[in-house]
């Protein structure tokens, strides 16, 4: 027995007709902005640092260094000395389990590879990567020294920032081994 052609078995006939079309059409064109990425391109973007210092490039700097730069590149945002300011607190020591925990570079950052590879990245906020690995170290540095983490006048380069112990550095899940 043949069923009666309707309307609506027609219409839903054409739009599956329409559908599968469509699947096998080639898609719109794009609007052709910007460029390909090329390798070299890319390798800019590769400035990854791990917890083991893997990653930190070749440079040096010192406490003395990073407070003058900190003063002329932070200190706006982040306060004097990284007390807070319209960007958060970069020294503080409450402990984390109290009513109003500190989150800074103090108390809560496992890594002080993980601060290098922030600034490097990140700071400052109007001109992220802007700064020179000698620059990066430096602000590290100072950072550091005025938590009380290392002594004024303390050099960081590749071999010595991965060598601090951090306060909370137990205090995260570790995802990768130990050894890489």
């Amino acid at each position: 027995m043949c069923m009666p052609r309707t309307p609506h078995r027609i219409i839903g006939l054409m739009a599956l007709c329409l559908c599968l079309s469509g699947a096998l059409a080639a898609p719109p064109e794009g609007p052709h902005l910007g460029k390909p990425l090329t390798p070299a391109d890319l390798e800019g973007f590769d400035i990854h640092v791990f917890p083991d210092g893997t990653g930190l490039p070749e440079g040096s700097g010192n406490t003395e260094t990073g407070a003058k730069l900190y003063e002329a590149l932070c200190a706006s945002c982040h306060g004097p000395q990284g007390i807070g300011g319209s960007a958060g607190e970069l020294v503080g020591r409450s402990p984390l389990n109290g009513p109003h925990p500190d989150q800074s570079v103090g108390n809560y950052w496992p890594y002080a590879t993980t601060l290098f590879d922030f600034i490097r990245r990140s700071m400052p906020l109007n001109a992220p990567r802007s700064l020179s690995s000698d620059q990066v170290y430096a602000l590290t540095a100072y950072i550091l020294e005025i938590n009380g983490l290392i002594t004024k006048g303390a050099l960081l380069d590749k071999k010595s920032l991965p060598t601090i112990q951090m306060p909370n550095r137990d205090g995260f899940i570790r995802l990768w081994p130990e050894n890489r």
